[in-house]
């Protein structure tokens, strides 16, 4: 009886020995897939702050154009670059603006024109409207442009929900561009440049000015700018630094917000048809 006591207790404590020696099932952590946000999705507004929309023209204009994107990223505010297909000519500058596109939500790509409006010749590219908008169609599909909106090339026009607006010389072409479902966006407060690339204002006398379209509701959208520069504005270090000084001034009012304009209240048509197709 002693005899099989001892073998039973001497069984178990084999067992035991065996079951911690066992590897432990490997526990794998959850995967949480976070969905991809699409350029053009509805965003709520917070109608007790003031929406600030950082649109930049003429992108991919290396260095600027990389020095603006790396200041916006390290002041976190979102911007806009829109973009213009005859710039990409090199595979440096496509990956520049694939960069851009492929950052959102942080930044946007959108639509400039192919030309720049045949190259800065304004008169000839909007009395050709057709041709024009062809020019906008290409670059759209040139550069892979996720949302319909678009700036005039040398003019502030707006195509917005129920509300068109622009120079007379550009009436047909943004007439079409509606038709099509485009909205087109101008600015409220353009940052000045002298002699191709030099800015006229500087970081103080910016933030002055936006202020002063919030306060006198001198904007097109109720609580939201749209400030208009370009990118080779800051290429130099000392209109870099002015650039960064602008944000930080900005950035201290808690009111203000930072957002891409497919998020700008009044756009009609922001996403492209093709992505909400299903396949």
């Amino acid at each position: 009886m002693k005899l099989l006591t001892i073998t039973i207790g001497c069984l178990g404590m084999i067992l035991a020995a065996s079951c911690k020696n066992q590897p432990k099932e490997e526990v794998k952590p959850q995967v949480v897939e976070v969905p991809k946000q699409i350029p053009g999705t509805p965003i709520k507004f917070d109608s007790s702050k003031r929406y600030i929309y950082l649109t930049w023209d003429d992108s991919p204009q290396p260095p600027g154009t990389m020095v603006c994107k790396d200041i916006f990223h390290k002041e976190g505010v979102k911007a806009t670059f829109f973009s213009v297909g005859m710039h990409a000519f090199d595979i440096r500058r496509k990956r520049l603006v694939d960069e851009i596109r492929n950052s959102y939500p942080e930044f946007l790509v959108a639509n400039h024109s192919y030309t720049h409006g045949f190259q800065d010749k304004y008169k000839s590219f909007y009395n050709l409207p057709d041709s024009a908008v062809n020019d906008f169609l290409r670059n759209e599909q040139e550069l892979k442009v996720p949302v319909k909106i678009i700036r005039l090339p040398g003019c502030n026009s707006w195509v917005l929900d129920g509300e068109m607006k622009g120079q007379p010389s550009t009436k047909k072409v943004y007439e079409k561009l509606d038709a099509l479902g485009y909205s087109v966006i101008g600015w409220d407060v353009e940052w000045r440049f002298l002699h191709g690339n030099v800015p006229v204002q500087g970081a103080e006398q910016m933030a002055k000015e936006v202020n002063e379209k919030f306060e006198d509701a001198l904007t097109v959208a109720p609580n939201a700018v749209v400030i208009l520069a370009h990118d080779r504005m800051f290429a130099k270090p000392q209109y870099a630094d002015s650039l960064s000084r602008f944000i930080e001034i900005l950035k201290k009012d808690p009111k203000n917000v930072f957002e891409t304009i497919d998020h700008y209240p009044l756009i009609k048509y922001a996403v492209k048809d093709t992505i909400n197709k299903k396949k």
